[in-house]
């Protein structure tokens, strides 16, 4: 049987960002303005067998590690700008791996980000 293994973990951190150029949107101007979320991350993970070397309660505490400095004051970042920048430490620390990272505002929209590295 040809299958792909993965695991995922998910997360959640309070940010605040804002997105100069939504003034330039009719009914989203509010958005140029900094304003809170809750940003929600789902990182999903190739493993090789059943038995997984990566365990994942010791990946959500890595990964949700790299973002415990309180409020995450994010400027002008959106849920694409973070998917990119933790796409980039999992694939330094996990390599040859097919990986998913998606970071949504307040659960309901947002960004995936997939790579087969």
């Amino acid at each position: 049987m040809n299958s792909t293994r993965s695991i995922f973990i998910t997360f959640q951190r309070e940010g605040i960002h804002c997105w100069p150029d939504a003034i330039q949107h009719e009914g989203v101007e509010f958005l140029a303005h900094p304003h809170r979320h809750m940003f929600h991350f789902k990182v999903e993970l190739e493993v090789k067998h059943n038995d997984r070397e990566v365990e994942f309660i010791l990946l959500k505490r890595e990964l949700s590690g790299l973002y415990d400095e309180g409020v995450l004051k994010l400027d002008k970042k959106s849920c694409e700008m973070l998917a990119e920048e933790l796409v980039g430490y999992v694939v330094n620390h996990y390599p040859c791996r097919r990986l998913a990272v998606e970071v949504s505002e307040d659960g309901e929209n947002g960004a995936r980000i997939l790579c087969n590295t």
